[in-house]
């Protein structure tokens, strides 16, 4: 079953977040957008480029109004100590969720129960809680932040101006479309 256009399931949780451990929920995600940004485990190889290009780009999703949440199965203690250790982790501004309960990683469906270890999955949230874009890859293939600041501004965009939709590639600024009859068979 898709998450599309589902709401977000009752969670609570341990991040490591600027220094310190707090708890989150899903009541601290409403009211904002959020990006669950899902990763097989901490000390590993292609996670940490990941979680390093969001941090990177931090600044512009801050500017969107969106909050990034790093999620593995990892306990907050491990994110602590990765982010103790780690060079690239060490630039990471936005919450590492701790889900070693696997709530998390049930509740938005991206879990490898025989692992214990969460897929590669990315979950753009609006401000009611619903799931607006959801991207799934295997554990070798990483994701690209940009990419992802481009879906959430076409998120965003659709969200604010109903009765149009972002074509293919669309970037922000670019014209959008508006579906109708008159549309049909003309694009």
């Amino acid at each position: 079953m898709s998450l599309i256009n589902t709401e977000i399931k009752p969670f609570s949780a341990t991040a490591y977040h600027n220094g310190k451990f707090v708890d989150l929920s899903d009541a601290d995600v409403k009211g904002k957008w959020a990006v669950f940004f899902f990763y097989p485990a901490d000390f590993t190889f292609v996670c940490p480029t990941e979680l390093g290009d969001l941090a990177d780009n931090y600044a512009e999703f801050q500017k969107l109004g969106v909050e990034i949440y790093g999620v593995s199965t990892d306990t907050h203690f491990t994110h602590k100590a990765w982010h103790d250790t780690s060079d690239t982790i060490r630039k990471i501004q936005y919450p590492l969720i701790g889900d070693p309960l696997w709530t998390l990683s049930k509740n938005f469906e991206v879990l490898r129960e025989n692992q214990g270890l969460a897929n590669r999955g990315t979950f753009i949230v609006d401000p009611s809680g619903i799931v607006q874009a959801v991207e799934v890859t295997a554990e070798g293939i990483g994701r690209d932040a940009q990419e992802l600041l481009r879906k959430v501004k076409a998120a965003q965009y659709v969200a604010s101006h109903p009765g149009e939709v972002c074509p293919a590639k669309w970037k922000e600024g670019e014209a959008t479309l508006a579906p109708s009859l008159d549309l049909v068979g003309k694009i």
